[in-house]
């Protein structure tokens, strides 16, 4: 879906923002940039719909480099989320959600359909709602509106620029709750700029973490916390504080066939329980010699979700 050959960006052509940066981001991933501040995380998400320019390499998106569309084209099939909402103050929310699709020169009743299911879709009731200015919103509902006006002309991908950054805990988690929810209905492509450890193993189906304009690590959530491939990355998930995993309050019953699964002990420690979350969906859990349950990785990414949650709101 996207490509990055070789992409570097240099803004005074000596030191690289962006440095030889390869990777491949298929349809329908929900793909996770991270890094510390000045990593190159944004630069990379806005070369996508050249905002910024490429020094050097190529971004193909479909296997056509993205400098071979017309702007105006590459933009429309590319939705964008900002931290900064953005909408319209003396427009209403209807006409926020309609801009693009209106610039496309939809039929006005295929844009109120729209702008309705996607109201609906992220439980904003387009009779209370849509008539409203984004002033009379609380910042959580002016979010929503951001992502659904971004999804209003149904572009193939989307990217969101720490979207949720600047929202109150509760707020932010719900957002994320809903995101992931949206996401199994919609199935975009989409690019998610973090600096949030946490957010990004709760919404990534892989994460590529930056340093310096280079990737340190690129993998699954699983992946990344069961093996990190380098001393910064271990040092970059330590210092969100994962608290300690106590396996025996996570289980679930056993109550089917668990013959094929790997069997753990219930006394094994965190990087032993990650080790085989990354070849196993789920395993389960002895405790002197009988199996007591199973754990899956959604029981352990649910654990870090609810973490994230507990920590934040201190």
């Amino acid at each position: 879906m996207i490509r990055f050959e070789n992409v570097s960006k240099s803004y005074d052509g000596n030191m690289r923002v962006v440095d030889s940066l390869d990777l491949e981001i298929s349809r329908g991933e929900f793909f996770v940039l991270i890094g510390p501040s000045g990593c190159g995380k944004t630069t990379t998400l806005k070369m996508i719909n050249r905002l910024i320019s490429l020094s050097e390499g190529y971004i193909r998106i479909d296997g056509k480099k993205i400098s071979e569309y017309p702007i105006h084209e590459l933009r429309w099939r590319i939705g964008y989320v900002l931290q900064q909402i953005a909408l319209f103050p003396h427009m209403t929310i209807e006409e926020n959600i309609a801009i693009v699709p209106e610039l496309k020169q939809w039929k006005k009743s295929r844009i109120r359909k729209r702008v309705m299911e996607l109201m609906e879709m992220v439980g904003l009731d387009p009779d209370t709602y849509r008539r409203r200015k984004p002033s009379e919103l609380s910042g959580g509902q002016q979010q929503r509106i951001g992502v659904i006006r971004a999804l209003a002309a149904d572009p193939d991908i989307i990217l969101m620029d720490e979207p949720f950054s600047a929202l109150d805990p509760i707020s932010r988690s719900k957002l994320q709750e809903d995101l992931l929810h949206l996401q199994k209905t919609i199935k975009k492509t989409i690019v998610f700029v973090t600096h949030d450890i946490q957010e990004a193993m709760k919404l990534g189906d892989r994460i590529c973490i930056l340093k310096d304009g280079k990737i340190e690590q690129l993998g699954t959530p699983e992946e990344i916390i069961a093996a990190p491939a380098t001393p910064f990355v271990r040092e970059f998930i330590e210092s969100a504080g994962t608290k300690p995993f106590t396996m025996s309050e996570h289980l679930t019953p056993v109550v089917s066939d668990i013959s094929e699964l790997q069997i753990l002990s219930v006394d094994a420690d965190w990087i032993e329980i990650l080790d085989a979350m990354v070849t196993s969906e789920r395993v389960a859990v002895q405790q002197e010699n009988q199996i007591i349950g199973t754990l899956s990785r959604k029981d352990i990414l649910s654990f870090l979700a609810v973490d994230a949650k507990e920590r934040v709101g201190q």
